[in-house]
């Protein structure tokens, strides 16, 4: 049953156009921006392959989160619907404290590449010390704009998400000069070269696994049920719409990012689309231009990834699975904001851990993300199979069965070795989990509160 907007205490201000832009900017930035060349790497030319792939795999998840969305409009999203299937409340904080974790992880690596970013724009060295510094001015300032409001930090997310549609576009258009002009090669695409000589399934799986990073981004917006209008209307068409527009994107930005810088060149940049238009457009105004349109994208993932973060906290607050003062909301902004501190402070020691890395850190937190993310994907399609017969008292969309059950067999096995996974993503996925556990035993110890209905 919906819970009124009243007893929650946040207001309902999100229709479907800005649910939609949500989506769409949360899918895009980091992933496209940042992990064309971790993906060259894998897979050679055939770049657009494995963001094809994700799109293929994260479509039926998708529909298994409009059928739990729209049947169950509550803050605290893949957490709820663990709890409402298992009804377990460590099975409800791990896989909401996977989802902090992710979204937190790919906030952090978000402005972990704007910094680098930044650094280069501002020619400044790119040292630890600089790189920790930048990043969390990045996370500051995010946090602030959440204080301000769910309304307006969306209403920046419109703007935001015009410049980073226009990079894209950029690079398309780049490619397409190109290819005009003859200084772009399009028989690369479709030169698959598996790294380090290892079986074609292998690095094909590893690609697909890295890329699906890219397309995570439309179950954060579950967590914004509670302050979304009409959401049996509204998310269906923002969730399918979202990833329909961004594939298409990523298929056309990845073939030419290809046809104009060999996949050796993408691999061994962390500004792999700034490289492409470096090349293909020399006489373009400014490479820093184009690097200011990529911070944005960057600095937009984290927004709405920290935006997430804090609704996902204040929910799992409100089920009394984390500590009842993560809940308090402002008296006039509405905003969650001890829930905003604490996934700030969070995200800043995260940042700062990344930063001291070096090379691998991008990869790194990345891939982790990836992982989490997958994992809670696998118990949400569970859990729509195991809740299909509970009713509710209102309309609602309604998936295909069988595509879930496909949906959660692939995703279990996206989070296997057999994807040539970093073993330092299992320790620090592992790690970041064990970290949580820790900090929850009280609330985990404290009566549990029946939020079934």
């Amino acid at each position: 049953m919906t819970m009124p907007a009243e007893a929650t205490g946040l207001r309902r201000v999100i229709g479907p156009q800005l649910l939609l832009v949500f989506i769409v900017g949360d899918i895009l930035g980091t992933g496209i921006y940042a992990l064309v060349g971790q993906v060259a790497g894998e897979v050679g030319g055939a770049v657009w392959l494995p963001f094809l792939l994700a799109f293929v795999i994260a479509t039926p998840t998708a529909l298994s989160y409009l059928e739990l969305v729209t049947k169950y409009p509550q803050a605290a999203g893949s957490a709820n619907y663990a709890n409402r299937a298992f009804g377990r409340r460590w099975i409800t904080f791990l896989v909401g404290f996977a989802v902090l974790a992710s979204v937190i992880g790919s906030a952090a690596t978000g402005a972990r590449v704007f910094a680098a970013h930044l650094a280069t724009v501002l020619h400044w060295e790119t040292s630890p010390s600089t790189l920790t510094f930048l990043s969390l001015g990045v996370v500051g300032t995010v946090m602030l704009v959440n204080l301000w409001g769910v309304r307006e930090s969306l209403i920046a997310s419109v703007v935001i998400t015009a410049i980073e549609l226009s990079g894209l576009l950029i690079v398309i258009v780049v490619g397409l000069l190109a290819t005009s002009r003859g200084d772009a090669d399009l028989s690369r695409p479709f030169d698959f070269d598996a790294h380090g000589g290892q079986p074609a399934v292998m690095a094909l799986l590893a690609g697909t696994s890295l890329a699906f990073f890219a397309m995570v981004g439309f179950e954060d917006s579950v967590n914004l049920a509670e302050e979304t209008r009409d959401t049996t209307y509204a998310y269906p068409r923002a969730i399918l719409g979202g990833l329909a527009i961004t594939a298409t994107l990523y298929v056309f930005v990845s073939i030419f990012a290809v046809a104009v810088v060999p996949p050796a060149g993408l691999a061994g940049t962390e500004t792999p689309l700034t490289l492409v238009v470096a090349r293909g457009l020399p006489g373009f105004p400014s490479t820093d231009l184009f690097a200011v349109i990529t911070m944005c994208a960057l600095a937009h993932t984290t927004l709405l990834n920290m935006l997430t973060a804090s609704r996902l906290v204040y929910g799992l607050a409100e089920q009394g699975v984390l500590p009842r003062p993560l809940s308090v909301v402002l008296a006039v902004r509405r905003t969650p904001w001890v829930a905003i501190l604490v996934t700030t402070v969070v995200a800043g020691a995260l940042v700062s851990f990344v930063a001291r890395v070096g090379a691998g850190a991008i990869g790194l937190l990345a891939g982790t993300t990836s992982l989490l993310h997958l994992a809670v994907f696998s118990v949400v399609n569970i859990a729509v199979l195991v809740l299909r017969n509970h009713p509710v008292e209102h309309r609602h969309f309604r998936t295909n069965a069988a595509l879930a059950a496909g949906a959660a067999v692939v995703c279990v096995a996206l989070t296997t070795p057999l994807t040539g996974r970093d073993p330092r993503q299992y320790l620090l996925a592992g790690a970041l989990l064990a970290l949580g556990m820790a900090l929850a035993i009280p609330a985990l110890r404290s009566p549990a509160e029946d939020q079934s209905t």
